[in-house]
């Protein structure tokens, strides 16, 4: 391809990168506000919970907005790349608090329809916003696209076991059960924190280590091995 090719090539990922992390931005403030409305209604920790899972969303996707609303986004990749990182520890971090409180007893998710039905909606749209950021971001060369992506993988996961959660809860009251599966999501979470984290530490190919496509040993320079 001719550097003029490669060029225009890399203005349309771009451009639709800014069309996915708008549409995932405003899917996720819309799912915060019905989760949370619902969430308190139904005194629900676990819907709660969702909707601010939602918010941190919102935030990892104004990150990448906000990179590629540069001319240049390769000068906005490593603060771009900290703030996903660190989106994945506060919903880490939140996910695990309140499994805990769930499983000692402390708060219980309780049957609400609003939650089923959005948790469901949630799980059909985010795993296709997720592949194709991935997709593109892989294309382009953009570890914080794809550290996005996986972001709204995890959004996927915690729809799925918001949704086992509610309807265990609901037709057998088993409370626990989205506990457990939240906090196997939390340890999801951690893994790729740190991933992001390091994903623009290595000079020669930050995608390839990202996505687990190629390991840090591969990096001409070596810089990879020492972050």
């Amino acid at each position: 391809m001719t550097r003029v090719g490669a060029d225009e090539r890399a203005s349309v990922l771009r451009r639709r990168i800014r069309i996915v992390v708008s549409v995932t931005i405003a899917w996720n403030v819309i799912e915060a506000i019905v989760a949370l409305v619902a969430g308190g209604a139904a005194s629900s920790a676990a819907l709660i919970g969702f909707g601010l899972d939602s918010v941190v969303e919102v935030l990892s996707a104004a990150a990448v907005a906000w990179q590629f609303a540069a001319p240049d986004p390769g000068t906005r990749e490593r603060a771009a790349l900290r703030i996903i990182s660190v989106s994945f520890f506060a919903l880490a971090a939140y996910v695990t608090v309140d499994a805990a409180l769930s499983l000692l007893g402390l708060r219980e998710p309780e049957h609400s329809p609003v939650g089923i039905a959005i948790a469901a909606l949630s799980l059909v749209a985010m795993p296709f916003l997720s592949w194709f950021e991935r997709r593109t971001g892989r294309e382009l060369g953009s570890a914080s696209a794809v550290a996005d992506s996986k972001q709204t993988l995890i959004c996927t996961y915690l729809s799925a076991a918001l949704l086992v959660g509610l309807v265990l809860n609901s037709l057998l009251g088993w409370a626990w059960a989205d506990a457990v599966a939240a906090l196997i999501i939390a340890a999801f979470a951690v893994r790729e924190g740190i991933e992001a984290w390091k994903g623009d530490a290595c000079c020669a190919a930050p995608v390839a280590v990202l996505t687990g496509e190629r390991g840090s040993e591969h990096c001409e320079d070596d810089c990879c091995s020492s972050g």
